[in-house]
């Protein structure tokens, strides 16, 4: 008879293998308690944007909420360690499990289901001119620098301390500074 852990092992294996490169999963980012500043974080940055773009009936309070949002999301900036602008183009489902020194520069786009790791830079400057690009699901591991107009594939994975100066195939890994690349197959359905 297998144990609890061993029936759940396979479980978790293939849901990190379905995790979606086009569609957010909003779940991902939902606060489940109080005291979860990186959540928090993202949560100003969406409601400042929600009300940014409000066309309806209550446009005229507008500032008032948007100014709320803001004093939000400098609360939680400072109380992160993070430095993600709040005009930042991010799609859903990001993920910052450790967001102390996250600097996100404001041209740089976002894609779905993507994580950031602790001191992880976004940031113009490298080769290429321009600002990163990430496509969907993209794990960026821990003090990694993604410098200049380069562009990350669906489902890459960039390795603590790494430093992309070029672009990243899908599915596939970058370690090393400068970084070097290393295919990985997509897993089979």
């Amino acid at each position: 008879m297998a144990t609890f852990v061993e029936e759940l092992t396979p479980i978790r294996a293939k849901a990190a293998d379905e995790i979606s490169s086009v569609v957010s999963d909003w779940e991902r980012e939902r606060p489940r308690q109080f005291w979860a500043p990186s959540r928090r974080l993202l949560r100003s940055i969406r409601k400042y944007q929600s009300w940014r773009d409000y066309k309806g009936p209550w446009r005229l309070l507008g500032p008032v909420f948007r100014r709320r949002w803001v004093i939000s999301h400098r609360f939680w900036s400072v109380v992160c360690g993070a430095d993600i602008p709040i005009n930042s183009q991010i799609d859903g489902g990001l993920l910052l499990p450790h967001p102390v020194g996250v600097v996100v520069h404001p041209s740089a786009q976002i894609g779905p289901n993507c994580l950031l790791n602790a001191n992880v830079v976004l940031g113009v400057g490298g080769k290429l001119p321009g600002h990163p690009i990430l496509e969907g699901h993209v794990d960026i591991g821990a003090g990694a620098c993604i410098l200049g107009g380069v562009r990350l594939g669906e489902h890459s994975v960039v390795g603590a301390n790494a430093v992309v100066l070029g672009d990243v195939p899908p599915f596939s890994t970058a370690v090393g500074a400068p970084a070097r690349i290393i295919p990985r197959r997509p897993s089979a359905p």
